[in-house]
């Protein structure tokens, strides 16, 4: 493959976006060659600043919006309204030809939008993270091993600035995987939206008997301690399909209902042992 990107903008330095941007440094360095990496974020202080040009590698931290869209590769690290928002910046300073992706957890909006405006998009999901937040939790591994889920359509890129793109990331672990835009929605939809509100509403439903609660509860309550701004975005972008595993699911909790007040043990017995099956398959990192 011929190596055409030579910088790369990161709009939004958090976790996500310091993580990817360490990535790439490593990815490119071990391939003996330098690959430039430039960023912005509006919630960095001076100190912030000096650390991640420091210590993180950052060669230049950026303010100007025609400087730093002036790149190869634009990456929207922001939250999902943010980046989709920045669309239109980026519209108007980026050179031809330059790739635009994105890490938001929703993709259809933001791809339709970036088609409206003519750009070159490939939006991109890397399925990562930690409950620690921001650029100094970052690390090149958070991606390792890690499924990156890219909006190509049926397959992945075959040639081009994505291609590329794609192949550093995958080189430092990354397991790329193709899905178009509405397909990642509706699946997403269905294994992180749909528990993230289970888990949420779960909190609230047994808010009385909290203080009683071991660690089980703990566990299957974890995702409740996530932040609403950034679900919000995601429940905005993707409310059908939310709504729409929400409504299959309380289906299935009314039919659970009915066979626990039936006594219907051996429904509830297929079921623990169907569950535990695919539980032993994802700890094993296998498929169902």
């Amino acid at each position: 493959m011929q190596q055409h990107i030579r910088r790369i903008s990161f709009v939004g330095l958090g976790l996500i976006g310091a993580s990817l941007m360490l990535a790439i440094r490593k990815a490119s360095g071990e391939a003996g060659r330098h690959i430039e990496l430039i960023g912005h974020d509006p919630g960095f202080s001076t100190d912030d600043v000096a650390c991640i040009t420091g210590e993180l590698g950052l060669d230049r931290f950026e303010d100007d919006p025609a400087r730093l869209y002036d790149a190869d590769v634009i990456v929207l690290c922001a939250p999902v309204m943010a980046n989709i928002a920045i669309l239109e910046e980026v519209m108007r300073h980026a050179p031809a030809g330059a790739l635009v992706t994105d890490v938001s957890s929703t993709k259809k909006v933001i791809a339709d939008k970036a088609a409206a405006l003519g750009l070159d998009f490939v939006g991109m999901h890397p399925i990562a993270g930690r409950e620690q937040r921001g650029y100094l939790a970052a690390s090149p591994e958070l991606l390792a091993g890690r499924l990156l889920i890219v909006c190509s359509g049926d397959t992945l890129p075959e040639e081009g600035h994505a291609a590329e793109f794609v192949g550093l990331l995958e080189s430092v672990g990354c397991i790329p995987a193709a899905m178009d835009p509405a397909q990642h929605d509706r699946v997403y939809a269905n294994i992180s939206h749909l528990p993230q509100l289970i888990s949420t509403l779960m909190m609230t439903h047994c808010r009385g008997n909290i203080g009683n609660s071991g660690p089980g509860f703990a566990s299957v309550s974890r995702l409740a301690g996530s932040s609403w701004p950034v679900w919000r975005d995601i429940v905005s972008t993707n409310s059908d399909n939310i709504a729409d595993e929400l409504e299959a699911f309380a289906h299935r909790l009314a039919r659970l209902a009915d066979e626990v007040r039936g006594g219907q043990l051996d429904a509830l017995a297929d079921s623990f042992e169907e569950a535990n099956r695919l539980y032993q398959s994802l700890q094993q990192g296998g498929r169902p």
